[in-house]
C-alpha cells in the first residue's frame, strides 16, 4: 500500500476514492471503503490526521493510532492512502476550492462517502454539491448504528464485546512497553506497562481478557488500588510467553471485561485473583 501525506505526491491515474477519518476502521468505514472499488479505477482512501474536530477546537478521544489505521487500510487491500494534515488553511478551504484541488487533484472519478458527508469552509459542501461538479458519487448509509461515537461509549464503559460487533474485530489498545512498578514480576506474572500515545481512548478501568502477539492476555487498566495507586496504568500479562518487550509497540485485543479493579485483604489474595483472571483468560472466546 502507498501512503502519502500529499496529493501531489500520488502517481497520476484516474482514481475511486472514499473519504473520511476512518478512526477505527469498522464496518460502516468499511463499507464506504468498498464503496468506492471500481473497475479499472485505482482504490484510493483518503483520510485525516489530526481528527478535523481537533483542529476546530473540539476533543475527540481517538479509538487507534495513524500507524494502526494505516495498518488496518492495508489489510483491506487499499492501493494508495492520502493523509491530509488537516490544519486551519485546510478546514478554510471553500468546498469547491477543496473538491477542485483534493478530489480533481487526485484524479477522483467515483468518491464514496457517508450519507451525511460534509465538507470544506462552513461544512457547506456535501455529496449533492460533488454530483453536481461532475463526480460519481456512491452515497453509503449508516452501518447498523455503527459509528466511532458509538464505538467510543460503548469502550468508556467498558462494553468490549459491544464494540467488537460494531468494528467487526475486537477492540484494541496500544502503546509502546516501558518499565513499571515490577511487582507483576514478584508476584509471579509479569506485565508490560504500556504507554498510551496522549489522545488514545482508553476503556474503563478494569480486568479484561484478550490477546497480543499470538498469545492470550490479562489486561489491567486503572491504578492498582491494592497498592494505593493514583496514576492509570495499563498492564498486560502475555499468558505462555518468554521474551523482552521493553521499548516495543504492542497492540492488545480486548475481549472480555473481566471485572472491576480492587484492592484486597492480602497478597495472597491479590495473587488467587490474578490467577483466576489468567484461567478466565485462557477461557475467553475472541469476538468480532
Amino acid at each position: 500500500m502507498n501512503v502519502v501525506r500529499h496529493i501531489e505526491e500520488l502517481e497520476p491515474a484516474t482514481r475511486g476514492i472514499a473519504i473520511g477519518t476512518f478512526d477505527g476502521v469498522h464496518r460502516g468505514h468499511r463499507a464506504v471503503i468498498d464503496a468506492a472499488r471500481a473497475p479499472g479505477l485505482r482504490h484510493t482512501v483518503l483520510t485525516f490526521d489530526p481528527h478535523p474536530r481537533m483542529t476546530l477546537g473540539k476533543s475527540v478521544a481517538m479509538l487507534g493510532t495513524l500507524e494502526r489505521r494505516l495498518e488496518l487500510l492495508a489489510g483491506l487491500g487499499v492501493e494508495d492512502v492520502v493523509v491530509l494534515h488537516f490544519d486551519e488553511q485546510l478546514a478554510e478551504l471553500s468546498a469547491e476550492d477543496f473538491a477542485a484541488s483534493v478530489f480533481r487533484g487526485a484524479g477522483a472519478e467515483v468518491i464514496a462517502a457517508g450519507e451525511d458527508f460534509v465538507f470544506g469552509a462552513g461544512r457547506k459542501g456535501n455529496l449533492d454539491l460533488l454530483e453536481g461538479l461532475g463526480f460519481a458519487v456512491r452515497r453509503v448509509p449508516l452501518v447498523d448504528d455503527c459509528s466511532s461515537t458509538r464505538i467510543r461509549s460503548l469502550l468508556a464503559d467498558g462494553e468490549v464485546v459491544e464494540a467488537a460487533a460494531l468494528l467487526g474485530r475486537p477492540a484494541e489498545i496500544e502503546g509502546m512497553v516501558e518499565l513499571g512498578d515490577q511487582r507483576g514480576g514478584t508476584l509471579g506474572f509479569p506485565t508490560a506497562n504500556l504507554a498510551v500515545p496522549p489522545g488514545l481512548l482508553v476503556p474503563r478501568h478494569g480486568i479484561y481478557a484478550g490477546s497480543a502477539l499470538g498469545h492470550r492476555a490479562a489486561l489491567s487498566i486503572g491504578t492498582n488500588p491494592h497498592y494505593g495507586g493514583t496514576e492509570q496504568r495499563i498492564e498486560a500479562f502475555l499468558l505462555d510467553y518468554d521474551g523482552d518487550l521493553y521499548g516495543k509497540r504492542l497492540v492488545v485485543e480486548l475481549w472480555e471485561r473481566l471485572r472491576d479493579e480492587a484492592a484486597f485483604e492480602s497478597e495472597a489474595a491479590l495473587v488467587a485473583a490474578i490467577a483466576s483472571d489468567v484461567e478466565r483468560t485462557r477461557a475467553a472466546s475472541r469476538p468480532g
